[in-house]
């Protein structure tokens, strides 16, 4: 899967599921701040991804993970 399918699909389920608004999202967004995504949109995110990509998320390894490009970037690692 290439990173622009990635970026497409987290695009794709941030305006569908999570209802966020689509001129919000752009890599250097801040899934807290910028994109509002709290701890009740974390869970629904961790069981989106892993129907959408095939593994779960470890919380741990998102500690640092603050923007949307960070997000993609993880999801990287883990279908690349």
């Amino acid at each position: 899967m290439t990173r622009a399918e990635i970026e497409e699909k987290v695009a794709e389920f941030l305006v569908e599921e999570l209802e966020i608004e689509a001129e919000k999202i752009a890599p250097e967004a801040k899934l807290k701040e910028d994109l509002g995504i709290d701890s009740l949109d974390f869970v629904d995110i961790v069981v989106i991804v892993e129907r959408t990509f095939g593994f779960k998320i470890v919380p741990e390894e998102m500690m640092g993970v603050t923007t949307l490009s960070q997000f993609c970037d993880y999801i990287e690692t883990k279908v690349g």
